[in-house]
């Protein structure tokens, strides 16, 4: 009897958690729709704010949140999943060079964002950027040394790097080991396991790190606030080298900034759902891209 309330708890507890976190999503979204629904028109999603940025839209901002999270995607999934690899497939668990890159992981995860935008704007901006600077601009006009594009996806890729690292090394774990000593035994190399048999049955493993990344990058602001964002730009960023706007800043400047922050609530209710849903939109493409990668596999 003891056993059966116990267990009906449990159950009861679990469910109850569950639909408070439900309700909270459900609620957010609709306090967030019902705020900001005045304001969502098409003009407002593809024009740039006007009128010290009272009226207008978000189209820079939309624009310059989706590059940076494709770009920081294409810079971090890759050196990711080849750090994952090392870890799984080549280095001793045991060596204390695997447990000093196990242990540069953990503590990369922990380290609060406003540092990662401190380091990039010391290492990319300053060193690297200033680097290239002397080294391809003989008038010193500054191209690289300043806060871009490009500097802010680094920094934002380095910021996700752990998210990826840990999503893919447990996919390599879960393949059984039975499957790599058939492919050896068969004659293939230890490269050609990994390529033909490891990786195609860990790309589940790999999509899902690279769908909690671009979930992190979209919503992160404390990194590029030092590397890359803008607080105002009339246009889109031409090249890799130019500042960019993004919506989570944009919230940030209208709920701070502001000089009338009562007169922009409507603002800022639309640009959060669009980040809200900009952020969902990317996700489902990812999660669509593993659903038809898994298809294939079993066919």
């Amino acid at each position: 009897m003891r056993k059966k309330i116990f267990g009906g708890s449990v159950v009861f507890v679990s469910a109850l958690a569950a639909f408070v976190i439900i309700f909270m999503v459900i609620l957010m979204l609709g306090a967030l729709f019902i705020g900001g629904s005045e304001k969502l028109t098409w003009e407002f999603l593809t024009t740039a704010p006007s009128d010290g940025m009272m009226s207008g839209g978000i189209f820079p901002a939309i624009i310059g949140t989706i590059l940076l999270v494709l770009v920081m995607s294409v810079l971090g999934v890759p050196i990711g999943t080849l750090t994952a690899i090392y870890l799984t497939e080549y280095s001793n668990q045991r060596s204390f060079f695997s447990r000093t890159i196990q242990f540069a992981v953990n503590t990369l995860a922990g380290v609060p964002a406003i540092v990662f935008g401190l380091f990039g704007l010391g290492f990319f901006v300053q060193f690297v950027g200033g680097g290239m600077d002397k080294l391809f601009s003989g008038d010193g006009q500054l191209k690289w040394a300043q806060p871009n594009l490009l500097w802010a996806s680094f920094t934002m890729a380095f910021l996700t790097l752990p998210v990826v690292i840990v999503s893919v090394v447990e996919a390599l774990r879960a393949i059984p080991n039975e499957l790599r000593e058939a492919s050896l035994a068969l004659g293939a190399t230890k490269w050609q396991t990994i390529y033909k048999v490891v990786v195609p049955n860990s790309l589940n493993g790999i999509l899902t790190g690279a769908i909690l990344a671009v979930g992190r990058g979209a919503g992160e602001v404390a990194p590029i606030l030092f590397t890359g964002v803008a607080y105002y730009l009339p246009h889109l960023p031409g090249s890799l080298s130019d500042q960019f706007m993004n919506l989570g800043y944009h919230v940030y400047v209208m709920t701070t900034q502001s000089h009338d922050v009562e007169a922009t609530l409507g603002i800022q209710y639309a640009t959060t759902l669009v980040l809200l849903v900009l952020t969902f939109t990317l996700n489902f493409s990812a999660m669509f891209l593993r659903y038809k990668i898994r298809k294939r596999a079993i066919h």
